[in-house]
């Protein structure tokens, strides 16, 4: 672009029609008025292209209209209220998919979540109404910046509930159960049955630490000082005790066993291939400090989704077996007839049913006096769920997608017939009302009034 200086200083020399250097004769003025030949071929070629342009405008128009149209429409964001009807038999893969895709648009018919699809097909979901209503009510009634839950039934993989509510972000909600987030103290359940399998320790194992059960820094968790300070591994997994896990994954564990057990837990692969489902990723320790911070939970870099964390607690539930999460019960087309039946499938075996067992013993302790005990009793002390064992897990790290403060509940009851799984994240920013816990146990005491 030229300089602006240039532009305006540059001399220009006014012409008026009565200069003296302008003026001309009559007849000079008309042989100016006289087209030259050659003037005159130049319009008999250029007028006829005009005639074109013009008589064809209104269809350049229309066809411009309708590749801004189509632009538009491919624009639109990935998740779809409405999906065109499948036409032939699907797998759970692809009913997980089309029912994930027909949700936001499902109504209860009686007792039944139900969702109809453009050409006539209806998904009929195994939603617990009850569930799904209270933890809903909730994130809303609370206002929760992000929030997400998601339960599922251990031995079938049925999921009974999957909620999600922004009150910064409607948008977000469509893709938050998909989305992978920092696992935070949730993966000390990985470092616990790591160290499990390999068969020197026990839920009863007493470990010495040093440092704050918080505590953050490696570097003080192998200095148990002058007062030494121990405890066992069931009320550590209570209390999330940061030292103790941390010293399990990088003394007793080592890199391979670690990456190995969360690699069985379903980490670093595609865990549900045909769905939305990103895989969850454990970034591989350079080194021991590393190690230590990924084994406490506080590695920033190990994430998973929601339906993977209900996932992983189900199989947990189940006796160490994962099962395919199953989003619709029933998918039918639009003669009645099934596309689709709800089907037991196994994903795979995540650890031993004994380890499985040893487990859940150390994480009933989180209800009964570690992280979750407060949500979980009332003013007096007395249990709000007392005919109800629970085995949970609680996690929480700051994040920056979105920024806030991540809470993480993630359990299944009763311990001895397990009936539901649950994974629960609630985002806060600023001054907060409500955690991750309190939307798990809104949830539980729906299921089990």
């Amino acid at each position: 672009m030229r300089d602006l200086k240039n532009i305006t200083g540059k001399k220009r020399w006014l012409r008026f029609p009565f200069s003296s250097r302008r003026k001309a004769t009559s007849v000079q003025a008309y042989k100016r008025l006289i087209e030259s030949k050659r003037e005159k071929n130049r319009l008999k070629l250029v007028l006829p292209i005009l005639a074109v342009l013009l008589a064809t405008y209104p269809l350049a128009n229309l066809l411009i209209s309708a590749r801004n149209a189509a632009s538009s429409v491919n624009a639109v964001a990935p998740a779809k209220t409405v999906r065109t009807e499948p036409v032939k038999e699907l797998n759970e893969w692809q009913s997980f998919q089309v029912a994930a895709e027909a949700l936001p648009m499902a109504r209860y018919s009686s007792s039944r979540l139900v969702s109809r699809l453009n050409n006539g097909g209806v998904v009929i979901y195994g939603i617990n109404r009850d569930v799904q209503e209270r933890v809903r009510k909730v994130m809303v009634d609370y206002r929760v910046p992000y929030g997400v839950f998601v339960a599922i039934e251990p031995k079938t993989g049925r999921i009974l509930a999957m909620a999600s509510h922004s009150s910064l972000d409607p948008q977000w909600e469509k893709r938050s159960y998909y989305d992978i987030y920092p696992m935070a103290s949730l993966f000390k359940i990985v470092t616990a049955a790591a160290a499990l399998e390999q068969k020197k320790v026990s839920p009863e194992t007493v470990i010495a630490f040093g440092g704050k059960l918080t505590s953050e820094n490696p570097h003080y968790w192998c200095r148990p000082g002058r007062r030494p300070q121990q405890m066992d591994l069931t009320t550590a997994m209570g209390k999330s005790a940061n030292p103790i896990f941390g010293r399990l994954a990088g003394e007793l564990v080592g890199r391979d066993c670690m990456v190995s057990s969360a690699e069985r837990f379903g980490f670093n692969q595609l865990l549900f291939p045909g769905t939305a489902l990103p895989p969850s990723k454990a970034q591989l320790p350079q080194n021991t400090t590393e190690l230590m911070l990924m084994g406490a939970g506080l590695c920033h870099e190990v994430k998973i989704s929601p339906i993977h964390a209900a996932a992983v607690m189900a199989g947990l539930a189940n006796g160490g077996v994962m099962m395919m999460p199953v989003l619709a019960e029933e998918i039918t087309g639009r003669d009645g007839k099934p596309l689709f039946t709800e089907k037991p499938q196994m994903v795979r075996q995540v650890v031993t049913p004994e380890i499985a067992r040893q487990l859940g013993k150390m994480m009933s302790s989180t209800v009964s006096s570690g992280t979750s005990r407060k949500v979980f009793h009332d003013r007096r002390g007395r249990a709000k769920l007392s005919d109800v064992s629970i085995a949970a897990k609680t996690g929480s790290i700051n994040g920056t997608s979105p920024e806030g403060h991540y809470t993480w509940f993630a359990a299944y009851a009763p311990m001895n017939d397990p009936q539901i799984a649950l994974a629960a994240l609630v985002i806060n920013q600023g001054k907060w009302k409500i955690k991750a816990s309190y939307l798990g146990e809104q949830a539980l005491e729906a299921f089990f009034k």
